[in-house]
Formats: structure tokens, sequence, C-alpha cells
């Protein structure tokens, strides 16, 4: 079992995660959070094999993507009502999911000898489409256009792998380091307020 196997499957039960803390706020059932919280989990690499060709997608071919994010959706439904969690709580899993997302969409579209402007592009679209489709499904602003340094993070991470892969590095070493680095530039972002700037109305 491979690493990029093992982060793939953290990253859909990560996102399931924060689906199912956001989606509950929405008082939805568990039906509705367990079928957004799939969604999301496997929405940003459905769009990347889907723009990169690679069909069927790859949940079709290992249904296991499916089943871990049902059941991170159901475990975090029941444990949340057990303890009382802080609203912003979600943003600690949903920036690791940013990270595992961005290398792994990174990863797969560097092993299919594309250009490295599409490969960092394709982690981009891989680490933020999930979130995306989550907020849209709880019918929120999506986190990407109203918070923090967020695909700005993403990009950096995607750039950094491709970066420590043409030097050379070991892929899992340069896995790793991008990981780190995305959440480290989404937590400080989030600690710190930082963010591009944003168009403001003078009326």
């Amino acid at each position: 079992m491979s690493l990029i196997y093992i982060l793939d499957l953290c990253a859909v039960g990560v996102c399931a995660i924060t689906a199912t803390l956001e989606a509950q706020r929405r008082e939805l059932d568990l039906f509705g959070v367990a079928v957004i919280a799939v969604i999301a989990g496997i929405g940003g690499g459905t769009v990347r094999d889907v723009l990169l060709g690679r069909l069927p997608v790859y949940w079709i071919h290992d249904p296991i993507y499916v089943v871990v994010g049902i059941a991170a959706a159901m475990l975090t439904f029941y444990f949340e009502k057990k303890i009382s969690i802080p609203k912003n709580f979600f943003l600690l899993p949903d920036a690791i999911g940013l990270a595992l997302f961005t290398v792994i969409g990174t990863s797969v579209a560097m092993g299919l000898q594309v250009h490295w402007f599409i490969a960092a592009l394709m982690g981009v679209i891989t680490g933020v489409f999930g979130g995306v489709i989550r907020d849209i499904l709880c019918n929120e602003v999506p986190l990407i256009f109203r918070t923090d340094i967020y695909a700005t993070a993403a990009l950096v991470g995607a750039l950094l792998l491709l970066a420590l892969d043409s030097f050379g590095m070991a892929h899992n070493i340069a896995l790793i380091a991008s990981m780190v680095v995305i959440v480290a530039i989404r937590l400080a972002a989030i600690r710190w307020h930082i963010h591009l700037p944003r168009f403001r109305s003078y009326e």
C-alpha cells in the first residue's frame, strides 16, 4: 500500500469530518450529512480526474473511498453529540484536508507527465473543490471566497512539491514537506488574519 493511497484515504476522511461538522450546523439529518460528507470528500478528486481524462474517476475503481467518507461522517455525527466542539474547530481538519488533497492532486498530475503549471493547478483544484462543494450544499459562501489565505496556500505547497521533485528529493519526503508548509501557511493566515488584497466598495 503506497503512501499516496494512504494519504488519499486520510484526505477523504478528514474532508468528510469537516463537511459533517459544517452540515450539522444546518441541522441536517444523518442521511443529508453523509451525502454532503461523501460528495465533499471525493469532489475535488473527481473534478481533477475529469479534467485530466482519467475516466472512470478514481472512486469508481475503488469504492473504499466512499466507504471511508460515510464512516467518517457517521462517527463524527455521533461523536459531536457527546462533546462540545468549538464553532471554528473545523478549520484545523480543513487545513489538513487542504494539504492532503493538494499534494495528492499534484502528484497524480505529475504521474501523467503534464506541464508543471497544470500539475500545480490540478493540485489546487483537488485541494479546494471539495470545500467549495461542501459550502454550496450547506448554503454558504464558499470558504475560499470569504476567508484568509486558502487557495494561495495550496498553490505554494503544490509548487514546492514540484520544485523539490525537480531537485531530486525523495517523493514521499517532498509530499510530507509540502503538506507541512500548506498547513503552516493556512494556520498562520487564520491566526494573524493574513489575506490577499480585497475589493472594497467606496459608496
